[in-house]
């Protein structure tokens, strides 16, 4: 398997579609917001890039479940094998590809999850506590447990931090039992763009939303009957945009206000990223010109590789 990972705005996808192209791979999405159908725009699922040279290149796990639905890791690393299997057997290669590290690092060192159901009794007991005190508890739970299984999107909200709480505490009062789950063999490159790149493609991408119609999709969102709570769950795009669409902000303070929580989260993205090579998963940087994919061709000839690029597959 190849992974391609990076942050928001760094190309990857378009990246992973043409190595797929040229290997016969399919792709497999590393991204907790991607799953989610009929929220295209605000999580980027950015469709057309899976079109290369006038043929589609097949992807997995998105669009798979509903809006409002907290789909969760132990489900993603479930169906994560059940595609790499899928597509394995048909001898095709897999390419991960996404930029939610907790999901790429699950399925690479093969964590051993289960399935944490709701704990009303204890939802109940928090549900009066800051996001301040909720991120002490957290923390201090994480330390009993020895977790790095959370990052800081899961303190965005007061229910994202209660579901971080729930699942932690679970965990100390069941510990997980060891399962088989193997972690995959992978060449893992990072596509890296420097900062004030990021920023500008952030900025302008945001920019390019917008007027592509995101609020008009939250709208749609809550006149289905997905609560606003449960899109605020999801944080950034839908966060923001749930606040103004609710009359909780102005438009220039959501469009502020996410501009920065986008960039914001790139930098926590990256930071994810260098933690796992710090917790032993080699990633081989990349940086990416505007032509990218002449620089990504060049690399894996530079590195041996260059037998990815051979005859296509069918």
């Amino acid at each position: 398997m190849i992974t391609i990972l990076g942050p928001t705005a760094s190309g990857k996808t378009s990246i992973a579609a043409a190595l797929a192209s040229r290997i016969g791979g399919e792709i497999i999405s590393a991204d907790s917001r991607q799953v989610y159908r009929r929220m295209d725009i605000g999580t980027g699922k950015d469709l057309a890039d899976y079109e290369v040279g006038g043929k589609h290149i097949p992807y997995h796990l998105i669009d798979i479940a509903e809006p409002g639905y907290k789909y969760n890791l132990f489900e993603y690393q479930r169906d994560f094998h059940t595609a790499y299997d899928d597509i394995t057997s048909r001898g095709r290669t897999p390419v991960l590809c996404g930029g939610t590290g907790l999901y790429i690092e699950a399925v690479l060192n093969g964590y051993a999850l289960s399935p944490v159901p709701q704990n009303q009794e204890l939802r109940d007991s928090l549900s009066a506590k800051s996001l301040d005190e909720l991120t002490a508890m957290l923390k201090a739970l994480k330390e009993q447990t020895g977790s790095n299984m959370h990052n800081r999107s899961d303190v965005d909200t007061v229910q994202r931090a209660i579901r971080a709480i729930e699942i932690e505490t679970y965990n100390l009062q069941h510990p997980t039992p060891e399962r088989e789950m193997p972690g995959i063999s992978s060449l893992v490159i990072g596509v890296d763009v420097d900062r004030e790149t990021r920023r500008r493609r952030i900025s302008d991408r945001l920019e390019a939303r917008l007027h592509e119609g995101m609020i008009d999709e939250v709208k749609g969102l809550l006149a289905e009957g997905v609560s606003a709570e449960s899109l605020m769950y999801y944080g950034l795009e839908y966060k923001f945009v749930t606040e103004y669409v609710t009359g909780k902000t102005t438009y220039n303070d959501m469009l502020s206000r996410l501009e920065i929580a986008i960039h914001q989260f790139a930098k926590r993205q990256m930071t994810w990223f260098r933690g796992m090579e710090r917790r032993g998963t080699p990633i081989q940087w990349i940086s990416l010109p505007p032509a990218g994919e002449v620089e990504f061709v060049q690399f894996l000839r530079d590195n041996q590789l260059g037998d990815l690029l051979c005859d296509e597959k069918s």
